[in-house]
């Protein structure tokens, strides 16, 4: 054999083993560390409004998420982190929002652990930056633990707890025509231990007969640890304050379709139990009564299919469940999307607030949102 042969041969050989070892590398399981994918979303935001005493006209850095999402086997993992101006601007916060692990073997049952999203409302579990609007409702930030009327800190929704949920009953082409959930919290918010020992218990159910439309139905019913629900003065005339707890029971029906980038939404939601002096305090405030509800309704359609949105929206949210105590708001906008990861919202509501001597101002909100 001469030299060329040979050579031809070894060049062969070496070819089929780099071929061999390609093919054996692509066939080597993946590592946990291999899953594991960084992504977050940015919002920028202008608001002014002209109610008396408090007017506003001022840009804000509205909040930053940073998001690591992993999967080890058959469970899904989720770490979360915040930064906001959730105490107004120039009072920046920053903190864990979400952190759990999810066993997701099986669809028709999937449990939760760690601290994520309760159960509660169709609206709670959307991303701000998909939710469509400059806030959530004021009844879902009310009754629903963001800045919550019982005095939990702004808690975007979340507890730290277990749940079980599950997609079942399946249609002849596999679509679930049921979803449940149903979860155990410390009912403390979030990044907080159990004040009182006792659980929260919070679930849903709903129905989806056709594609696009659910509608369902939530319960939840707890308590708020460390109230002080008053005070006891002692023979030497020293005050000191009883702490104790308060208990909750809330409600909320709520039906939505939501295809090919039409989406109409409508929730109420009640609430029984006593309230707080203010988002954040641990002070009963037993002027607001211990009954508290609202509503909304609202429809975002296509003008531009994928590039812009038309909006409009209905509210309603009453802190001691009666129209002197109602907030109103009627709000109108558009939601321009640059591209998939950038977008433009504004809205221009008129807002009818009775527990204001001037009930009536104006409201703008603009923002510049980015994903990444």
């Amino acid at each position: 054999m001469n030299y060329t042969m040979k050579m031809r041969l070894l060049t062969t050989c070496l070819l089929a083993m780099a071929v061999m070892s390609m093919s054996a590398q692509e066939q080597k399981p993946k590592k946990w560390y291999d899953n594991i994918k960084f992504s977050g979303y940015g919002m920028l935001q202008y608001q002014y409004q002209d109610r008396d005493e408090k007017e506003t006209n001022t840009f804000n850095l509205r909040l930053l998420r940073l998001i690591l999402d992993g999967k080890i086997g058959d469970w899904d993992w989720r770490a979360q982190i915040q930064g906001t101006n959730a105490k107004g601007p120039g009072e920046p916060t920053v903190q864990l929002v979400d952190l759990y692990a999810e066993w997701v073997k099986y669809k028709e049952a999937r449990v939760r652990i760690g601290q994520f999203k309760r159960a509660f409302t169709f609206e709670n579990p959307t991303h701000p930056i998909t939710q469509g609007w400059y806030a959530y409702a004021d009844v879902i930030n009310r009754l629903s633990g963001f800045g919550d009327r019982a005095g939990e800190k702004s808690s975007g929704g979340r507890d730290i707890g277990i749940q079980l949920q599950g997609d079942v009953l399946p249609n002849s082409s596999g679509r679930a025509l049921l979803h449940y959930q149903i979860g155990v919290y410390n009912g403390e918010g979030i990044n907080r231990s159990d004040k009182d020992n006792r659980k929260d218990i919070i679930g849903g159910i709903w129905v989806m007969p056709i594609k696009g439309l659910r509608i369902g139905a939530f319960g939840w019913t707890g308590s708020h640890g460390d109230m002080i629900t008053g005070t006891t003065t002692d023979e030497f005339g020293v005050t000191t304050n009883v702490t104790g707890s308060v208990s909750l029971h809330r409600y909320a029906l709520s039906a939505e379709y939501d295809k090919d980038e039409y989406t109409f939404r409508a929730e109420y939601l009640h609430s029984h139990g006593w309230g707080a002096t203010a988002i954040g305090s641990n002070v009963i405030d037993y002027s607001k009564g211990d009954k508290a509800d609202g509503w909304y309704v609202f429809g975002i359609v296509p003008v531009i299919k994928s590039k812009l949105h038309a909006k409009a929206r209905y509210q309603c949210y009453r802190q001691s469940k009666d129209m002197a105590s109602s907030k109103t708001m009627y709000e109108i906008g558009a939601n321009y999307f640059i591209n998939k990861n950038m977008e433009i919202t504004a809205e221009y509501a008129r807002v009818n607030d009775r527990t204001l001597n001037n009930h009536n101002y104006n409201f703008v909100d603009v923002e510049f949102d980015f994903r990444f």
